[in-house]
């Protein structure tokens, strides 16, 4: 008797034992040949985009910011798969991530900390000064000039460098990598806003300790 011999109780009009066909046009789509993924394309770049940059910016990126509030939970979970951390702050209208770390779990590092160099801090302890002070006296925002933060920033550099050119240009790659990164946004020609990013990356805590180390290093070159 053959392997579909009516006797085996087969018909050609029956299915049983078999998984029921899924219609074309019910399959997942794929993004490209062979896409195994089952995020929205939209989801998939704001998940990119959270991993590459350090923020994601609802003033800068709207449309990208209500997907990740609307897909919040599975972006989430998918970075919490790579041992990383979604932080989103509602009020300040920024997303960034934080590496997890444990000493009771072995936790591959993804994310490696790219370190402020010393123009970069000295301008960000400008910024988050005047943010600060802007937002004691009940404005909503606070911005500087190019100008400003030069003459203040080169106060803290040795006086007996006498490059003023390069340690100018300093100041600016500075400002320029701030820009980038959203702490800036440049409204006019040299005239900045203050994002309230800057509260983020340098905490009240952390400004009261670098400005410290200021005085006593102004004071040590007096």
């Amino acid at each position: 008797m053959s392997e579909l011999d009516p006797g085996d109780g087969w018909s050609a009009g029956s299915t049983a034992g078999f998984i029921d066909p899924v219609p074309m046009e019910d399959d997942p789509t794929e993004l490209f040949p062979g896409d195994a993924g089952t995020l929205d394309a939209d989801v998939r770049r704001v998940l990119v985009q959270l991993l590459r940059r350090k923020f994601l910016l609802a003033e800068k990126n709207p449309a990208q910011w209500r997907t990740l509030l609307e897909n919040q939970q599975i972006i989430e979970s998918r970075m919490h798969d790579l041992f990383v951390r979604l932080v989103v702050d509602h009020d300040r209208g920024i997303a960034y991530k934080q590496q997890v770390r444990s000493t009771e779990l072995d936790v591959p590092i993804l994310l490696r900390d790219e370190p402020y160099n010393r123009a970069e801090t000295l301008v960000l302890v400008h910024l988050r000064t005047v943010f600060q002070r802007e937002r004691g006296t009940g404005e909503t925002s606070a911005r500087v000039d190019i100008e400003e933060l030069e003459q203040t920033v080169l106060t803290y550099f040795d006086p007996n460098d006498h490059n003023l050119a390069r340690t100018q240009q300093e100041v600016r790659s500075a400002v320029q990598r701030l820009v980038t990164e959203g702490l800036l946004v440049e409204e006019s020609a040299g005239r900045y806003r203050i994002t309230p990013l800057v509260e983020v990356v340098l905490s009240t805590a952390k400004l009261a300790e670098l400005e410290q180390w200021l005085r006593e290093r102004n004071e040590a070159t007096a």
